[in-house]
């Protein structure tokens, strides 16, 4: 197979365009902590997103698919409405630890979904698994820091 369905490829771009969105998120997640340990944590998810955006990109260009650039109108939403409720919340980094849970919870179901779909390549499908994989162990790891806030 050398190109994807238009259905395949309009939600693998929607996937890249969610991916953006997240690092920027955890981006700005990381600016709005003062815990040491939330800070690398959201530092390092927004390089880990950063990282599946390339290998995402990669992959939509071997199969001869445009990409959509930068993020959504709703990542801008989200984040905007993250400095907000840093602005005001006096508890700070649990609200941002709720955000990231939220979102990560959001990511695995988009995933799932992308990953279902029958016509899709085994090189896509093996990279998407890997990268919902290692969301679900961020997703545990951020249950320990929970803690520490």
């Amino acid at each position: 197979m050398s190109n994807y369905t238009k259905e395949i490829g309009d939600k693998l771009n929607d996937l890249l365009e969610k991916t953006y969105d997240a690092e920027k998120g955890f981006k700005k997640a990381a600016d709005n902590v003062d815990n040491a340990a939330l800070k690398s944590y959201f530092n390092q998810k927004a390089q880990e997103r950063y990282d599946f955006g390339h290998e995402l990109k990669s992959e939509l260009k071997s199969f001869n698919q445009d990409i959509d650039k930068g993020g959504s109108i709703a990542g801008d939403a989200h984040r905007a409405w993250m400095d907000i409720k840093a602005m005001f919340s006096s508890e700070n980094e649990e609200s941002m630890l709720e955000e990231a849970i939220r979102g990560e919870k959001s990511a695995i179901s988009e995933y799932r979904e992308v990953i279902n779909e029958t016509a899709l390549p085994f090189s896509t499908k093996s990279i998407l698994e890997s990268q919902k994989n290692k969301i679900e162990s961020g997703l545990s790891r951020i249950k320990t820091l929970e803690d520490l806030s």
